[in-house]
């Protein structure tokens, strides 16, 4: 397998980049400092998760940028409904993907900048 399958992999189950066994988050929201496995840090500096925004931001805008055109040309869903579910999504789906936004940044980040251990 190669090294970005097995980091995408990782990141998807949400376990540390660098041993593949560590949780990735110790609650709903809260990343430990520290892989309780390995060691390795997860955040490398302060704002280090900030790039995650732009993943969770990103596929959330995508995801509605190509569905709503679709539901309302072809007018499988009345307009009004079409609005309130497209809201609900656009507020629901960001918090549901956090978790996998932040997991995919960090293995972003260890595919490009690997640090040191990597099993």
């Amino acid at each position: 397998m190669s090294r970005f399958l097995k980091l995408a992999l990782r990141a998807l189950l949400l376990r540390c980049p660098v041993c593949g066994k560590g949780k990735l988050f110790s609650g709903i929201f809260r990343v430990p400092e520290k892989c309780p496995r390995c060691g390795a840090p997860y955040a490398r500096e302060a704002g280090f998760f900030l790039g995650s925004i732009y993943i969770n931001y990103g596929l959330t805008s995508l995801i509605a940028a190509v569905v709503y055109p679709i539901l309302m040309f072809n007018k499988w869903v009345p307009e009004p409904h079409l609005t309130i579910v497209s809201l609900a999504f656009v507020v629901i789906f960001p918090l549901l993907f956090f978790r996998h936004a932040r997991s995919l940044w960090i293995g972003f980040d260890q595919w490009y900048d690997p640090r040191e251990g990597e099993v």
